[in-house]
C-alpha cells in the first residue's frame, strides 16, 4: 500500500526567481516555510487546447520582482501610500518561496502540489501574496483555503466575470477561477468589481453567478457609485481573499494585458478598497494575474503598479504585526 503519511512536499523545491520580491529572503525548502508573510510565482494553470502553453503571462512573476527598486526605492524611505517607510509596515519574516513551476509531471499532481504549498503558508500563519500567471492559477489557492477552517470572502477585480463552467473540456483554465471558488463550501461569497465589454461570459454564466449570490459590479456602477459605497456594501468580520487580473484596471493605467478594455478600475480605487478591506476583517491573502510583460511597453507601468498594490496591502494589514 502507498505511504499516505508521506509529505506531499517533501521532495518538492519551488525554482528559485531570478531576483526576489523586495530583496526578501529566498526560502525554497519547503521545511523552512515559516513566515508572517510569502510571496509566490505561480507561472501557469491548466492550459487551453487553443492557446499556447506557457503563455506570456507566465513571464510576469520574475518581471514583477525585477522591478522591486521601481515601487519601492528602499524600504526605510518614506512611502506617502501608506504614510511610513515600509520597514516600519513589515513583520519580521517576510520571504520569496519562488516560483512554483510545472515540469513534466501531469498537471493534476502539478495542481495538488501548488494547493499544498498554499496550505501549507497559510498553516504557518502566513499572509500569501502570489503573482501568475494567467487567472487560472487562483483555482489551487482557492482550493487551499480550506485550510483556515473559516469562511472566506472573495473580492474580485476584473474586466471579465470568469463563471465558464469549462473551455474544451478544461475546468480549471483562466476562464473558470470563480465558477470554482463558487463550489467551494468555505467560500462566503463574493463582489466581482469592474466588469466590461465583452468576454468569454453568456447568458448562462451571468445568470449562474446571480444565482449564486455573487454581486456584480459593473466599472459603470463603480464609476457613478463610487469605490467606498461599493466597500461599504461588503460584509464585516470575515476573512477576505483578494483576485486582482490585471486586466480589470483601466489599460491606460495597466497597459500590459491580453484583453484591454477601456474604463476600468483606477489604482487609486484599489488602494481605496485594500485600506478598508483590512479595517473589516483580515486579508489573508492575494493574487495579481494576467500581467502580459510583452505587451507592456510604457516602463513596464504594469509589473510596478502590482508592486505598488501589494505594498498597499502590506500597509494597510500592518496593525496584524503590532
Amino acid at each position: 500500500m502507498p505511504d499516505t503519511s508521506r509529505d506531499p512536499l517533501l521532495d518538492f523545491r519551488s525554482q528559485a526567481p531570478q531576483r526576489a520580491f523586495l530583496d526578501w529572503p529566498v526560502v525554497t525548502n519547503p521545511a523552512e516555510w515559516q513566515a508572517d508573510i510569502a510571496i509566490i510565482g505561480i507561472p501557469q494553470s491548466e492550459p487551453y487546447p487553443h492557446d499556447p502553453c506557457p503563455n506570456d503571462q507566465a513571464r510576469a512573476p520574475d518581471i514583477v520582482r525585477g522591478q522591486s527598486s521601481q515601487f519601492c526605492d528602499g524600504p526605510e524611505r518614506w512611502d506617502f501610500d501608506i504614510g511610513a517607510p515600509l520597514q516600519e509596515c513589515l513583520p519580521p519574516r517576510c520571504i520569496d518561496i519562488g516560483n512554483l513551476v510545472w515540469g513534466d509531471e501531469p498537471f493534476d499532481a502539478h495542481f495538488q502540489r501548488v494547493a499544498e504549498a498554499a496550505r501549507r503558508l497559510w498553516s504557518s500563519g502566513a499572509m500569501v501574496l502570489a503573482i501568475g500567471g494567467d487567472h487560472g492559477v487562483t483555482i489551487p489557492l482557492l482550493q487551499a483555503l480550506d485550510v483556515l477552517q473559516r469562511p472566506v470572502y472573495i473580492v474580485h477585480i476584473d474586466a471579465h466575470l470568469d463563471w465558464r463552467d469549462d473551455v474544451a473540456g478544461v475546468k480549471r483554465g483562466y476562464s473558470s477561477p470563480l465558477r470554482r471558488a463558487s463550489e467551494l463550501p468555505w467560500i462566503a461569497g463574493m463582489t466581482q468589481i469592474g466588469l466590461r465589454g465583452t468576454g468569454s461570459a453568456r447568458r448562462g454564466e451571468v445568470e449562474a453567478a446571480l444565482a449564486y449570490g455573487s454581486t456584480l459590479v459593473p466599472a459603470a456602477e463603480l464609476h457613478e457609485r463610487g469605490i467606498d459605497a461599493i466597500i461599504d456594501d461588503l460584509p464585516r468580520d470575515h476573512a477576505f481573499f483578494v483576485t486582482i487580473d490585471a486586466d480589470g484596471l483601466d489599460p491606460a493605467l495597466m497597459p500590459g494585458v491580453m484583453g484591454p478594455v477601456p474604463g476600468g478600475v483606477r489604482p487609486e480605487q484599489v488602494k481605496r478598497l485594500l485600506k478598508r478591506l483590512a479595517e473589516r476583517g483580515p486579508v489573508v491573502g492575494m493574487d495579481i494575474v494576467e500581467i502580459a510583460p510583452s505587451f507592456d511597453f510604457a516602463n513596464q507601468l504594469t509589473s510596478i503598479t502590482a508592486g505598488r498594490l501589494f505594498i498597499n496591502l502590506i500597509g494597510a494589514m500592518r496593525h496584524r504585526w503590532r
